[in-house]
């Protein structure tokens, strides 16, 4: 099975990635996901259903740790053969 998570970090600033959010990056970017995008007002990734759930663990435990006040995400299943390609 293969998942996608989405996922921001708060609170936001604007002017400088605060802390939490360096480290949800490297979290992601670290693991063994595919389609890894990160960006200001939010991040996705996709792979496998092991390795989503791994970082998902690391990325709440270690952004929260780093400052987070509040962590938004959502797990979706990707169909099969629809990779990347928008909302199941």
């Amino acid at each position: 099975m293969r998942l996608r998570v989405e996922f921001t970090t708060e609170p936001f600033d604007l002017d400088e990635a605060p802390a939490h959010a360096v480290v949800a990056r490297e979290v992601v970017e670290g693991a063994e996901l595919d389609a890894v995008d990160v960006g200001p007002f939010g991040n996705t990734a996709e792979g496998g259903a092991d390795q989503v759930l791994a970082a998902v663990d690391a990325l709440l435990r270690r952004s929260l740790a780093a400052g987070a006040t509040r962590i938004s995400l959502q797990v979706n299943v990707v169909a099969a053969g629809a990779e990347g390609q928008g909302e199941r």
